[in-house]
């Protein structure tokens, strides 16, 4: 039999966060190679050498207006790191309450917004159009519900921007973020005002948002076996319990780790590292981020992303919900997972290995969001009036540091280096960096192109079974490549 092969190109990767390419080159009607490219360029990292070092908090916030909060906690805690300092109790805690409400509104955001309309078909009006006709199979009745539901959720977003904004002084881009903790001064009415929306937003997550998905996970069962990712996990963890100086022996409600061949075992940042075989940059591969660059080069041959590769022991990992979620579980180490996990297998009628799918990124994401919504309730009463919320710091002439946190979409790691009280490197590996990378010099696959793979396709010029996997993952282009492609378009000459 003569195979028939084709090359798929969907570019842009529309609903996500950023510019994405995605190509898959399908024989037989089954992927066999798939490339995922960044295709936006920024150089962040550049914008900062340079400045004061108290400048990183606000500007690599400036990576993204989905997920602002986790940069300036990680570029915050960079900065500890370097200055030798650790936040208050009170500044611990805010912190924890700021990202909480942050995770809240970027999981609703995704689930609606972005990845929804991949299952249920809304009207034939703007922004439900121009869309891929993919296999809807929601009984009216459901669609109907989920449409009204996808409308009111923008609302339910808001709310979580107003917890946020009520420690936060306005959001998205935090203004009370500083190193050694926070600046606003906690009063009653934080606290009152912050109860009351996380009330809103806790029946809304109980009462829509997790039937909402069971819903649409019963229906479409069949993607709890599509997108298999690479079955590694990694998790730098979430919302710091102590003032442990070392982050890798800090307690996190979400502890760090990660997940090889079902084996949770530690995590060292000296064994991160980032190939740019792939990527359009001209610096040495196999760099740890303390001696990392980024220096541009759109010309190099073969490359296809903007995106490095980043590896743990030569290793890739997914990261995010599912890496959280499901090492919780395993562990045994936080008993409101493990129920929730348990209920939602029996209610689905699946299996724990099933949760590395399409349909179990989406299950792990609302899960960890009840999670998330509940741990806020306790870290707001947890609040002392009239207590430190800082501690007071001085910037050193020299000095490197690291903040390692988990964004909503996985794994954020900052690293600095201060000369002469200036920023003279820094580096972020992103959630996204992990996810959607390119090759590595080894030519092992990325997560996203590596749950692409063996994808069967029955129509390639309506391929919506890529768009389901990567969406599944929620991309955020914008933070991980930091000018599309470095061409000259036009050229203006202003009188």
């Amino acid at each position: 039999m003569s195979t028939v092969r084709t090359n798929i190109v969907i570019d842009p990767m529309t609903r996500i966060e950023g510019h994405l390419k995605i190509e898959a080159t399908v024989e037989n009607r089954k992927v066999v190679d798939a490339k995922v490219g960044g295709t936006l360029y920024r150089g962040f990292e550049q914008i900062l050498v340079g400045r004061n070092p108290l400048d990183a908090i606000q500007i690599t916030q400036r990576f993204c207006g989905v997920c602002p909060t986790p940069h300036a906690i990680a570029s915050a805690q960079a900065l500890e790191n370097a200055f030798g300092i650790m936040p208050p109790p009170n500044g611990r805690t805010i912190r924890n309450i700021m990202q909480g409400a942050n995770y809240i509104q970027s999981h609703i955001l995704h689930f609606y917004h972005l990845a929804a309309l991949d299952f249920f078909k809304g009207p034939d009006v703007s922004p439900f159009v121009p869309r891929y006709e993919a296999d809807y199979r929601l009984p009216k009745a459901v669609n109907d519900a989920l449409t009204y539901h996808y409308i009111r959720a923008y609302q339910i977003r808001l709310k979580a921007h107003e917890l946020c904004a009520i420690w936060a002084g306005k959001m998205p881009h935090i203004a009370s973020m500083a190193p050694g903790g926070v600046s606003i001064i906690p009063r009653i009415d934080n606290i009152t005002t912050s109860l009351w929306r996380l009330k809103e937003l806790t029946e809304f997550i109980e009462n829509v948002y997790l039937p909402d998905v069971i819903t649409v996970a019963s229906v479409y069962c069949d993607y709890f076996n599509i997108g298999m990712g690479v079955k590694n996990l990694l998790s730098f963890g979430l919302f710091d319990l102590d003032a442990e100086p070392d982050v890798t022996k800090r307690k996190r409600y979400f502890p760090m780790g990660r997940m090889t061949n079902g084996t949770i075992e530690t995590i060292d940042p000296k064994k991160i590292t980032e190939d740019i075989r792939w990527s359009w940059y001209n610096t040495a591969s196999g760099k740890n981020p303390v001696e990392g660059e980024t220096s541009p080069k759109p010309e190099k041959k073969d490359a296809y992303s903007w995106l490095k590769a980043p590896r743990y022991d030569s290793v890739p990992y997914e990261v995010g919900p599912l890496a959280r979620v499901v090492m919780a579980y395993d562990s045994k180490s936080n008993q409101k997972v493990t129920k929730l996990v348990d209920d939602m297998l029996a209610t689905l009628s699946i299996n724990k290995d099933d949760l590395y799918s399409v349909m179990g990124r989406h299950v792990v994401r609302a899960i960890e969001c009840k999670v998330v919504a509940d741990e806020i309730q306790d870290m707001i009463m947890q609040v002392k009036l009239e207590q430190p919320v800082c501690t007071d710091h001085t910037i050193p002439e020299k000095a490197e540091g690291m903040g390692l946190w988990c964004a909503a979409r996985g794994a954020l790691g900052h690293w600095i280096e201060i000369k002469n009280g200036k920023i003279a490197r820094y580096q972020a590996v992103v959630p996204t960096t992990w996810n959607a990378s390119p090759k590595d010099d080894k030519g092992k696959p990325g997560p996203i192109e590596h749950a692409m793979i063996g994808t069967e396709i029955e129509d390639t010029d309506n391929p919506f079974a890529l768009a389901r996997i990567v969406r599944s993952f929620d991309p955020c282009i914008a933070c991980a490549v930091h000018v599309l492609d470095g061409k000259q378009v036009k050229q203006f000459k202003i009188m």
